[in-house]
């Protein structure tokens, strides 16, 4: 009798190891990422998605694509209605033009700010790209990477860290649309690659 039990205990622990298998990820974003894209309260994916979901598929991380870049603020520039997937339109300026140099090339992206901030997110600037990837092993859209407004002329950018519009998991989603001035001609082999369902 007491095997039985213990043969059932071992059973049950078992079932709740395989159902509770670990995310992937190999650096700290990419663990933070796929958390909260399999917690219901947070993630963009569809249900049937979520309910799959094992984490995104990254490059491999490359400190090729860690840049120190020199920034070049704009503070007299004006707001214009940055186009988005659906009707609305976001108010953005033109916070600054980053300067940076990958693989001795040098690029330059502009950054933008929005008109209004969400409590906590007042010294949030925005990062949209596009390069070469696109619609190949990343988002046919262009991906985005999060920055903070930072005391002096430099600040890092880190593309290792660039992920996808919300859109490229769920249409119900309004998502800026990247300008085509933030064009990268190069690959960016970085970040989150493009969302495969299966």
């Amino acid at each position: 009798m007491r095997t039985l039990i213990y043969l059932i205990v071992f059973v049950s622990i078992s079932s709740c190891v395989q159902e509770k298998q670990s995310l992937l990820g190999d650096t700290e974003f990419q663990k933070t990422i796929n958390a909260e894209y399999k917690d219901a309260t947070t993630s963009p994916l569809k249900d049937k998605d979520r309910k799959a979901f094992r984490g995104l598929d990254f490059f491999e991380f490359d400190s090729v694509y860690r840049v120190k870049a020199h920034i070049k603020k704009t503070p007299n520039s004006e707001f214009f209605a940055m186009k988005t997937t659906t009707s609305r339109v976001s108010q953005e300026r033109v916070y600054g033009v980053l300067s940076f140099i990958i693989k001795d090339k040098t690029y330059q992206l502009n950054v933008y700010k929005a008109k209004e901030a969400e409590d906590g997110y007042e010294d949030y600037l925005f990062l949209p790209f596009l390069d070469h990837t696109n619609g190949d092993t990343s988002y046919g859209g262009g991906r985005y990477i999060d920055l903070r407004i930072q005391e002096g002329d430099t600040m890092v950018i880190d593309f290792n860290k660039a992920y996808n519009p919300y859109c490229a998991y769920n249409e119900k989603y309004s998502c800026p649309i990247v300008p085509r001035e933030n064009y990268l001609d190069v690959k960016i082999e970085a970040g989150v690659k493009k969302f495969n369902k299966h």
